[in-house]
């Protein structure tokens, strides 16, 4: 394993032909390790989201169990609004144009990061979430893919075969970011490399990040767990006197976030 220094960026509001976004302050210098055995192996219209109808979700009257940052400064991304982009990317072997302001109000939106196009594990994540779209799709969410490749890679992937290691079509736009400025502002870059870790977030219809996880290269995403997650936060954001214990499924019981009351489920477990 190798380990490459990662030094503290600041970012500002900085616009490109490619992408325009307004990022929080980069984190604290860090120390990442990066595996040996990774390498990559490299070879319009308007993207409109679409937008069912869902209830806007009640706020929360409990306390402390609904956690939001108090400013946009602060370090964590969870609990802040997600950096605004704006970028090229490849849906249905077009060249579009994505806005993270055009969700915002009317989508969920399952944001992933993963390192290179024409690699490894990344197309059994990118086939794989197309492949469930239609469940993500019924709880009104949309995803989007980002990498730093540029379209006309995306576009060479998709047009790939999935037997000779290519996306074949997806249900869902592949983002371009060969600026780097999306994978900075969401903190998953590595500037060593150049390329993004497997980051991936869960953004609600009010543009807050409401969950992250970050992979390194070599270790592959689960969209059931990703699916799992979403409908858990969407059941507390319509239910904010609730809250998920570890593993919950929609249909199992949930907690009340009271000494007294969160007795009744653990007495039901």
């Amino acid at each position: 394993m190798a380990s490459y220094y990662v030094p503290s960026v600041v970012s500002s509001n900085a616009a490109t032909p490619m992408a325009n976004l307004a990022s929080p302050p980069y984190p604290p210098s860090k120390t990442l390790v990066i595996p040996k055995g990774f390498i990559g192996l490299r070879a319009g219209r308007t993207f409109s989201a679409r937008s069912p109808r869902l209830a806007s979700a009640p706020r929360s009257s409990s306390r402390g169990f609904t956690v939001k940052a108090s400013s946009e400064n602060d370090l964590p991304l969870v609990g802040n609004k997600a950096p605004h982009f704006e970028a090229e990317a490849v849906f249905d072997q077009e060249f579009i144009n994505v806005k993270l302001s055009d969700y915002i109000g009317k989508k969920y939106v399952i944001l992933f990061f993963y390192p290179l196009d024409f690699t490894f594990v990344c197309p059994t994540e990118i086939t794989a979430f197309s492949d469930r779209y239609s469940d993500f799709e019924k709880l009104n969410t949309e995803i989007l893919g980002v990498s730093v490749d540029s379209v006309f890679s995306h576009l060479a992937w998709v047009q790939t075969d999935r037997k000779s290691g290519g996306l074949g079509d997806l249900k869902y736009p592949l983002i371009s970011d060969v600026t780097k400025s999306i994978s900075k502002s969401y903190r998953v870059l590595i500037p060593d490399q150049g390329i993004a870790l497997r980051g991936l977030f869960i953004i609600d219809k009010e543009g807050v990040i409401q969950h992250s996880t970050i992979n390194n290269l070599a270790i592959g995403r689960s969209v059931d767990e990703t699916l799992r997650t979403l409908q858990a936060l969407q059941y507390v954001q319509e239910n904010p006197d609730e809250v998920c214990p570890a593993g919950w499924k929609p249909g199992e019981k949930s907690m009340k976030p009271d000494p007294k009351l969160s007795k009744e489920y653990f007495a039901a477990i």
